[in-house]
């Protein structure tokens, strides 16, 4: 447990921070161009912008969550939390579903780095996991 506090709340932190960057600066791209990004049909571009604000709060919510928990030693129930918060970055290559979006290739390149934040967050969840399913070997007993 002590690598989930020392190397481990590190990391979360810099991932996290990652993330919370990436996606503010994605979603509120979505949110304030969100005529740029191509629509689906039957949902208005006002519609799509308002799911999009509903869909970061809602990640980010989890994402606090999970950060408190782990803060406070409740390991599972904060790496759960994380990966529902990685659904953020996930979430961004739903673009791709439609069509591929003709933006500035900066916020362009947000897709990618959204994606990269939740393949970072799964590592430290895959990691973290690994940490907390180890199992110390009884004292005398044989390897």
């Amino acid at each position: 447990m002590e690598a989930l506090q020392a190397r481990g709340l590190t990391a979360l932190r810099l991932i996290l921070a990652f993330t919370l960057l990436t996606t503010t600066l994605h979603y509120a791209h979505n949110v304030l161009r969100a005529a740029d990004y191509p629509q689906v049909e039957g949902i208005s571009a006002g519609a799509a912008a308002t799911l999009v604000v509903v869909a970061y709060v809602l990640f980010t919510a989890f994402g606090a969550a999970g950060y408190r928990d782990y803060l406070r030693g409740r390991y599972w129930r904060a790496l759960a939390f994380l990966m529902v918060y990685s659904l953020s970055g996930l979430a961004s290559l739903g673009h791709f579903l439609i069509a591929v979006p003709r933006i500035p290739a900066f916020w362009f390149a947000t897709i990618y780095t959204d994606l990269a934040a939740a393949l970072l967050l799964w590592a430290f969840v895959t990691w973290a996991a690994t940490k907390l399913n180890r199992v110390p070997a009884a004292v005398g007993s044989p390897m």
